[in-house]
Protein backbone atom coordinates (compact mmCIF):
# COMPACT_ATOMS: atom_id res chain seq x y z
CA UNK A 1 0.00 0.00 0.00
CA UNK A 2 3.03 2.65 1.01
CA UNK A 3 4.17 1.39 -2.91
CA UNK A 4 1.44 2.54 -4.63
CA UNK A 5 1.16 5.65 -2.69
CA UNK A 6 5.01 6.60 -3.39
CA UNK A 7 4.00 5.49 -6.94
CA UNK A 8 0.91 7.79 -6.98
CA UNK A 9 0.51 10.79 -9.14
CA UNK A 10 0.23 13.24 -6.85
CA UNK A 11 3.11 12.11 -5.37
CA UNK A 12 5.54 12.22 -8.16
CA UNK A 13 4.04 15.95 -8.69
CA UNK A 14 4.92 16.54 -5.72
CA UNK A 15 8.61 15.50 -5.67
CA UNK A 16 8.96 16.98 -8.73
CA UNK A 17 7.86 20.36 -7.32
CA UNK A 18 10.45 19.90 -4.60
CA UNK A 19 12.98 19.33 -6.93
CA UNK A 20 12.36 22.49 -9.50
CA UNK A 21 11.89 24.61 -6.20
CA UNK A 22 15.12 23.23 -3.85
CA UNK A 23 17.62 22.07 -6.56
CA UNK A 24 18.35 25.48 -7.33
CA UNK A 25 19.02 26.82 -3.78
CA UNK A 26 21.47 23.55 -2.88
CA UNK A 27 23.08 24.50 -6.05
CA UNK A 28 23.60 28.03 -4.58
CA UNK A 29 25.27 26.77 -1.07
CA UNK A 30 27.27 24.18 -3.06
CA UNK A 31 28.74 27.16 -5.43
CA UNK A 32 29.09 29.71 -2.19
CA UNK A 33 32.10 26.96 -0.84
CA UNK A 34 34.19 27.15 -4.74
CA UNK A 35 36.90 28.46 -4.74
CA UNK A 36 36.74 30.20 -7.81
CA UNK A 37 34.63 33.11 -9.69
CA UNK A 38 33.01 30.86 -12.38
CA UNK A 39 29.61 29.48 -10.67
CA UNK A 40 30.87 25.95 -13.18
CA UNK A 41 31.21 22.22 -12.23
CA UNK A 42 33.64 20.86 -11.56
CA UNK A 43 34.34 22.90 -8.28
CA UNK A 44 37.73 24.09 -8.14
CA UNK A 45 38.02 23.73 -4.46
CA UNK A 46 36.50 24.22 -0.95
CA UNK A 47 36.85 27.93 0.61
CA UNK A 48 35.32 30.39 2.86
CA UNK A 49 36.35 33.74 1.31
CA UNK A 50 33.61 34.30 0.07
CA UNK A 51 31.91 33.99 3.43
CA UNK A 52 34.81 36.44 4.95
CA UNK A 53 34.29 39.12 2.55
CA UNK A 54 31.12 39.64 3.70
CA UNK A 55 31.89 41.08 6.84
CA UNK A 56 34.74 43.11 5.18
CA UNK A 57 32.65 45.01 2.90
CA UNK A 58 31.18 48.38 4.91
CA UNK A 59 28.07 48.97 1.71
CA UNK A 60 27.04 45.60 2.29
CA UNK A 61 26.85 45.96 5.78
CA UNK A 62 24.89 48.82 5.56
CA UNK A 63 22.50 47.97 2.96
CA UNK A 64 22.05 44.59 5.22
CA UNK A 65 21.61 47.56 8.12
CA UNK A 66 19.00 49.63 6.06
CA UNK A 67 16.92 46.09 5.49
CA UNK A 68 16.83 45.30 8.83
CA UNK A 69 15.72 48.34 9.87
CA UNK A 70 12.86 48.57 7.24
CA UNK A 71 11.76 45.39 8.20
CA UNK A 72 11.57 45.26 11.57
CA UNK A 73 10.32 48.80 11.56
CA UNK A 74 7.76 48.22 8.65
CA UNK A 75 6.54 44.78 10.08
CA UNK A 76 6.10 46.34 13.92
CA UNK A 77 3.67 48.88 12.27
CA UNK A 78 2.16 46.19 10.19
CA UNK A 79 0.91 44.00 11.94
CA UNK A 80 -0.09 46.52 14.49
CA UNK A 81 -2.56 47.85 11.95
CA UNK A 82 -3.21 44.23 10.91
CA UNK A 83 -4.46 42.78 14.22
CA UNK A 84 -6.61 46.23 14.62
CA UNK A 85 -8.02 45.45 11.06
CA UNK A 86 -8.49 41.63 12.43
CA UNK A 87 -10.35 42.96 15.17
CA UNK A 88 -12.69 45.20 13.66
CA UNK A 89 -13.71 42.58 11.03
CA UNK A 90 -14.20 39.61 13.67
CA UNK A 91 -15.56 40.85 16.49
CA UNK A 92 -17.83 43.62 14.94
CA UNK A 93 -20.44 43.32 12.21
CA UNK A 94 -19.00 46.60 9.95
CA UNK A 95 -21.36 47.90 7.11
CA UNK A 96 -18.67 48.18 4.52
CA UNK A 97 -17.16 45.05 5.80
CA UNK A 98 -16.73 43.75 2.11
CA UNK A 99 -15.25 46.41 0.79
CA UNK A 100 -12.83 47.09 3.62
CA UNK A 101 -11.75 43.59 3.16
CA UNK A 102 -11.59 43.59 -0.80
CA UNK A 103 -9.38 47.12 -0.75
CA UNK A 104 -7.06 45.70 2.35
CA UNK A 105 -6.23 42.52 -0.02
CA UNK A 106 -5.31 44.98 -3.23
CA UNK A 107 -1.78 44.94 -2.55
CA UNK A 108 -1.53 41.19 -2.68
CA UNK A 109 -3.06 41.10 -6.29
CA UNK A 110 -1.46 44.43 -7.94
CA UNK A 111 2.06 43.47 -9.45
CA UNK A 112 4.99 45.08 -7.49
CA UNK A 113 6.54 46.96 -9.92
CA UNK A 114 2.94 49.09 -10.43
CA UNK A 115 3.43 49.23 -7.03
CA UNK A 116 6.59 50.89 -6.40
CA UNK A 117 5.89 53.61 -9.73
CA UNK A 118 2.38 54.53 -8.20
CA UNK A 119 4.07 55.48 -4.59
CA UNK A 120 7.15 57.32 -6.34
CA UNK A 121 4.42 59.01 -7.95
CA UNK A 122 2.52 59.81 -5.03
CA UNK A 123 5.70 60.36 -2.55
CA UNK A 124 7.11 62.92 -5.48
CA UNK A 125 4.21 64.54 -5.65
CA UNK A 126 3.28 64.78 -1.47
CA UNK A 127 6.80 65.88 -0.49
CA UNK A 128 7.97 62.71 1.11
CA UNK A 129 11.77 62.26 -0.51
CA UNK A 130 13.35 58.41 -1.48
CA UNK A 131 14.40 57.23 1.55
CA UNK A 132 14.49 54.12 3.65
CA UNK A 133 11.68 55.83 5.40
CA UNK A 134 9.68 56.06 1.95
CA UNK A 135 10.54 52.01 1.47
CA UNK A 136 9.30 51.66 4.95
CA UNK A 137 5.80 53.16 4.67
CA UNK A 138 5.35 50.59 1.25
CA UNK A 139 6.74 48.17 2.90
CA UNK A 140 4.01 48.44 5.51
CA UNK A 141 1.24 48.57 3.09
CA UNK A 142 2.20 45.28 1.49
CA UNK A 143 1.86 43.47 5.00
CA UNK A 144 -0.85 44.43 6.17
CA UNK A 145 -2.95 41.94 4.18
CA UNK A 146 -0.76 39.18 5.08
CA UNK A 147 -0.62 40.31 9.04
CA UNK A 148 -4.67 40.83 9.20
CA UNK A 149 -5.36 37.16 7.10
CA UNK A 150 -3.15 35.21 9.75
CA UNK A 151 -4.47 37.30 12.31
CA UNK A 152 -8.38 36.84 11.44
CA UNK A 153 -7.71 32.99 11.04
CA UNK A 154 -6.60 33.01 14.77
CA UNK A 155 -9.33 35.27 16.08
CA UNK A 156 -12.26 32.85 13.89
CA UNK A 157 -10.42 30.15 15.92
CA UNK A 158 -11.68 31.22 19.40
CA UNK A 159 -15.27 32.33 20.75
CA UNK A 160 -15.84 35.67 21.69
CA UNK A 161 -17.62 35.09 25.07
CA UNK A 162 -14.09 35.03 26.57
CA UNK A 163 -13.64 38.33 26.29
CA UNK A 164 -17.44 38.44 28.02
CA UNK A 165 -16.58 36.88 30.50
CA UNK A 166 -13.37 38.89 31.38
CA UNK A 167 -15.47 41.92 30.69
CA UNK A 168 -18.26 40.31 33.32
CA UNK A 169 -15.71 40.00 35.77
CA UNK A 170 -14.84 43.60 36.07
CA UNK A 171 -12.85 43.99 33.18
CA UNK A 172 -13.20 46.93 30.64
CA UNK A 173 -13.37 45.82 26.84
CA UNK A 174 -9.52 47.12 26.18
CA UNK A 175 -8.42 45.47 29.55
CA UNK A 176 -10.18 42.17 27.75
CA UNK A 177 -8.10 42.59 24.84
CA UNK A 178 -4.80 42.91 26.14
CA UNK A 179 -5.32 40.55 29.39
CA UNK A 180 -7.41 37.64 27.06
CA UNK A 181 -6.99 37.97 23.40
CA UNK A 182 -3.88 38.98 22.70
CA UNK A 183 -2.19 36.55 24.83
CA UNK A 184 -4.06 33.82 22.97
CA UNK A 185 -3.51 35.23 19.82
CA UNK A 186 0.07 35.93 20.27
CA UNK A 187 1.65 32.95 18.20
CA UNK A 188 -0.05 34.35 15.18
CA UNK A 189 1.05 37.59 15.97
CA UNK A 190 4.42 36.62 16.22
CA UNK A 191 3.88 34.51 12.90
CA UNK A 192 2.56 37.37 10.78
CA UNK A 193 5.34 39.48 12.20
CA UNK A 194 8.31 37.58 10.77
CA UNK A 195 6.46 36.62 7.42
CA UNK A 196 6.19 40.44 6.99
CA UNK A 197 9.42 41.21 8.20
CA UNK A 198 10.56 38.35 5.75
CA UNK A 199 9.09 40.12 2.99
CA UNK A 200 10.45 43.49 3.98
CA UNK A 201 13.62 41.90 3.85
CA UNK A 202 13.63 40.35 0.42
CA UNK A 203 11.55 42.81 -1.50
CA UNK A 204 13.18 44.43 -4.41
CA UNK A 205 10.78 45.81 -7.06
CA UNK A 206 9.09 48.37 -4.55
CA UNK A 207 12.34 49.27 -2.63
CA UNK A 208 14.64 49.86 -5.81
CA UNK A 209 12.12 52.70 -6.62
CA UNK A 210 12.03 54.43 -3.21
CA UNK A 211 14.61 53.94 -0.92
CA UNK A 212 17.02 56.04 -2.85
CA UNK A 213 20.90 56.27 -1.88
CA UNK A 214 19.68 54.40 1.60
CA UNK A 215 19.98 51.04 -0.40
CA UNK A 216 18.46 47.48 0.74
CA UNK A 217 20.06 44.85 0.51
CA UNK A 218 18.28 43.32 -2.54
CA UNK A 219 18.84 46.21 -4.05
CA UNK A 220 22.71 46.19 -3.58
CA UNK A 221 22.71 42.36 -4.44
CA UNK A 222 21.24 43.32 -7.82
CA UNK A 223 23.84 45.86 -8.76
CA UNK A 224 26.63 43.99 -8.05
CA UNK A 225 25.59 41.11 -10.17
CA UNK A 226 27.02 43.48 -13.04
CA UNK A 227 30.85 42.80 -11.34
CA UNK A 228 31.91 39.00 -12.51
CA UNK A 229 34.30 39.01 -9.43
CA UNK A 230 31.93 39.85 -7.17
CA UNK A 231 29.45 37.03 -8.13
CA UNK A 232 30.73 34.32 -5.42
CA UNK A 233 30.29 37.23 -3.09
CA UNK A 234 26.54 37.55 -3.53
CA UNK A 235 25.93 34.06 -3.84
CA UNK A 236 27.60 33.51 -0.40
CA UNK A 237 24.87 36.43 0.69
CA UNK A 238 22.42 34.54 -1.08
CA UNK A 239 23.07 31.61 0.37
CA UNK A 240 22.83 32.60 3.92
CA UNK A 241 19.63 34.96 3.34
CA UNK A 242 17.84 31.73 1.55
CA UNK A 243 19.04 29.37 4.42
CA UNK A 244 17.74 32.16 7.09
CA UNK A 245 14.46 32.56 5.49
CA UNK A 246 13.57 29.12 5.15
CA UNK A 247 14.22 28.32 8.74
CA UNK A 248 11.91 31.53 9.41
CA UNK A 249 9.11 30.05 7.25
CA UNK A 250 9.31 26.89 8.71
CA UNK A 251 9.57 28.83 12.47
CA UNK A 252 6.25 30.83 11.53
CA UNK A 253 4.30 27.96 9.78
CA UNK A 254 4.79 26.08 13.50
CA UNK A 255 3.71 29.12 15.11
CA UNK A 256 1.00 29.11 13.20
CA UNK A 257 -0.21 25.40 13.59
CA UNK A 258 0.48 26.08 17.27
CA UNK A 259 -1.58 28.85 17.49
CA UNK A 260 -4.77 27.19 15.75
CA UNK A 261 -3.98 23.98 17.89
CA UNK A 262 -6.28 25.27 20.50
CA UNK A 263 -9.40 25.80 18.29
CA UNK A 264 -9.13 22.32 16.89
CA UNK A 265 -9.20 21.02 19.97
CA UNK A 266 -12.50 22.91 20.80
Amino acid sequence: MSDRKLASPGSIYFLLVCLLLYTPIVLLIIFSFNNSTSLVFPLKGFTLQWYVMIFKNPELLKAVGNSLMIGFGSSLVATILGTMGAIAIVRFKLAGRSTFLAVSALPLVIPYVIFGVSLLILFNEIGIKLSAFAAGLAHVIISIPYALLIISSRLVGFPDNLEEAAMDLGASYWGALLRVTIPICSPALLAAFLLCFTISFDEYAIASFLVGTDATLPVYLFSQLRFPTRLPMVVALAAILMSVTMMVMLFTEWLRRIGQSPARKG
